[in-house]
């Protein structure tokens, strides 16, 4: 019963701080710091998995200006990274697609530190 209690109050505690996280934290980034953050987001079409926040390439500073023009537009970074992606195809974002095949990408890694945890979690109570 006891061990109930002390589970419920820091399932209490994750929840309120969990709740003031999401509530504290800036509503809107500058526009600066949006543009930063899908530079790094989108991989320069004439280098090897380079961003274009990182690469001179002449293609990557064309994308950069790209970015730059649809954040001052208004549009969000979803209908950013859709525009980019239907105008030089899926590889030209750095991170893995989350349909298709490309969600094995996400899940193997998870299952790998799963079995990884369970097996040690195995080893510990043998011993």
């Amino acid at each position: 019963m006891r061990i109930l209690k002390s589970f419920t109050l820091w399932g209490v505690a994750v929840v309120l701080v969990a709740t003031a996280a999401i509530l504290l934290r800036p509503s809107t980034a500058s526009e600066a710091s949006r543009i930063a953050h899908l530079e790094t987001l989108v991989r320069c079409p004439s280098c090897d998995d380079l961003s274009v926040a990182v690469s001179n390439e002449t293609s990557a500073i064309a994308v950069r200006h790209e970015i730059t023009q649809k954040v001052h537009e208004g549009q969000s970074d979803n209908q950013i990274l859709t525009s980019l992606e239907a105008a030089y195809g899926t590889s030209i974002l750095l991170s893995p697609p989350t349909s298709g095949l490309g969600v094995l990408l996400w899940i193997v890694p998870l299952v790998g530190v799963l079995l990884v945890v369970a097996s040690a979690l195995r080893l510990a109570r043998r011993r």
